[in-house]
């Protein structure tokens, strides 16, 4: 089977965080061969600058937002007033493609880290600090990941799958596009049921 399952997301959008246990339960149940293919999105550059009023607090309304609409998901408030937040999500996506590069079975395990050290631990990971903390909680080689998390070939790797995702259509964030027969198709999604995406892999890949 040449068909790929891609998920274009980044650790630190809070609708990836509420989409998370759809998603494993999702990958869990994939039809057998499917390849998931995850692409980090790049949501904001690299920024030293701190988050305006304004945006912090669309942010927040935002996540409360996502606990009206998907209930089991939970956020920790205290981070806007322990840390100073930056919309600058570049610094995150590097450091799972750093756990990647020491092992791909790191990648989920960082994505994990990043997500519950932002939105159940109040902790911001916009700084190095943060990302390389998790890293040595998460069993990885603090010297080398804290060496490959602002490397060159690192950013570059950032920059090819934003691109990439781009080029397959995902138009935010999560995304989830099937390539079969040569076309890219992106699939609807429920946030509190893993059923539409599975029917519609299962209609598509039918038809080989």
């Amino acid at each position: 089977m040449h068909s790929r399952l891609y998920y274009v997301h980044d650790p630190m959008c809070s609708w990836c965080w509420a989409f998370r246990p759809v998603m494993a339960r999702i990958t869990e149940a994939l039809p057998a061969g499917l390849p998931l293919i995850r692409l980090l999105g790049g949501l904001a550059p690299d920024s030293a600058e701190p988050m305006s009023r304004a945006l912090q607090e669309y942010l927040q309304e935002t996540w409360r937002t996502i606990e009206r609409r998907v209930p089991d998901t939970r956020f920790n408030f205290d981070f806007w007033t322990r840390c100073q937040p930056r919309r600058s999500t570049y610094p995150a996506c590097r450091a799972v493609i750093a756990a990647r590069l020491q092992a791909a079975g790191s990648e989920p395990a960082m994505i994990l880290a990043i997500q519950q050290a932002y939105y159940l631990r109040a902790m911001n990971p916009s700084d190095d600090d943060t990302l390389i903390g998790l890293a040595g909680e998460i069993g990885l080689d603090g010297v080398r990941f804290a060496r490959d998390l602002n490397a060159p070939a690192t950013q570059g790797q950032l920059e090819q799958e934003i691109l990439q995702g781009r080029s397959i259509g995902a138009e935010g964030f999560p995304s989830l596009i099937l390539q079969h027969q040569g076309r890219y198709q992106r699939l609807d999604y429920d946030y509190r049921d893993p059923a539409p995406v599975l029917a519609q892999l299962n209609g598509w890949l039918a038809e080989s």
